[in-house]
């Protein structure tokens, strides 16, 4: 039989066993939060060394609590000490940010012997999170990148295009708005006179939106039907799952 009696132990007069306990635990439960990040996280690329310290983080952050306990004065040294440390890690997605904080908080509550709040709290984060995997809140499968498209300051098409743009996708955003002046090429003669002067391109407008798909449009049909709005020239379109400027 396995003694649980070290759950009621004194927090302020922990036993070796139940500190063993407290660090164990934390890093039992931040192991299910780093699995559960691990199979709920959309992309392909994951760093080891982040899924790594969601499971260590838990462990540090128990052993911090214990070695405070209800010393205020030992809370203080330990702003000190941390003070001193820079943190230059960037977590620039909120939800990895989230799953880092729920590691930390299940090694507090483990490090104050609270371990019905870390295990029902790890069970609720992780049954939520697995809830949200399949909700339409994912935004998977959608597509969202840039759209740059040019035509000439003689027509007047930017209504036609953003209703056409609504057609295929969900939303869309003006980023960038530049006018290209006329392009020539000037012929010289051998003394350096000007014979002629050849117009390469007409005066532009060029504009960039920042666009999101609907998941029943293709991007070829978007494509041909911007295409096909008389006057359009060099239409680009660049897709990216989860671009930073979002």
């Amino acid at each position: 039989m396995i003694d649980l009696s070290i759950l009621q132990e004194n927090p302020n007069n922990p036993t070796f066993y139940t500190l063993l306990f407290a660090v164990l635990f934390a890093f039992f439960l931040s192991s299910i939060v780093a699995i559960t990040y691990d199979l709920t996280t959309k992309t392909t690329y994951r760093r080891a060394h982040f899924l790594q310290s969601l499971s260590l983080i838990s462990m540090v952050a128990a052993m911090v609590m214990q070695a405070i306990g209800d010393s205020i004065g030992r809370g203080l040294g330990m702003l000190g000490a941390l003070a001193i440390i820079r943190f230059r890690t960037n977590l620039n997605d909120p939800r990895n940010m989230t799953f880092m904080f729920s590691s930390l908080a299940i090694g507090i509550s483990c490090g104050v012997l609270g371990f019905t709040i870390a295990l029902t709290g790890t069970l609720v984060f992780c049954l939520a999170a697995f809830v949200l995997k399949y909700s339409p809140l994912s935004g998977s499968n959608e597509l969202i990148g840039v759209l740059r498209l040019q035509y000439p300051i003689t027509h007047d098409l930017r209504k036609e295009i953003e209703n056409n743009i609504r057609r295929y996708c969900k939303d869309f955003d003006l980023k960038e708005m530049r006018f290209l002046p006329q392009k020539t090429n000037e012929l010289m003669s051998d003394v350096g006179d000007l014979i002629s002067v050849n117009v390469i391109r007409d005066e532009l407008y060029e504009l960039n939106y920042l666009i999101r798909m609907k998941k029943e449009t293709g991007i070829a049909d978007f494509s041909t039907s911007m295409r096909d709005i008389e006057g359009m020239h060099d239409i680009r379109l660049k897709f990216e799952k989860e671009p930073k400027s979002l």
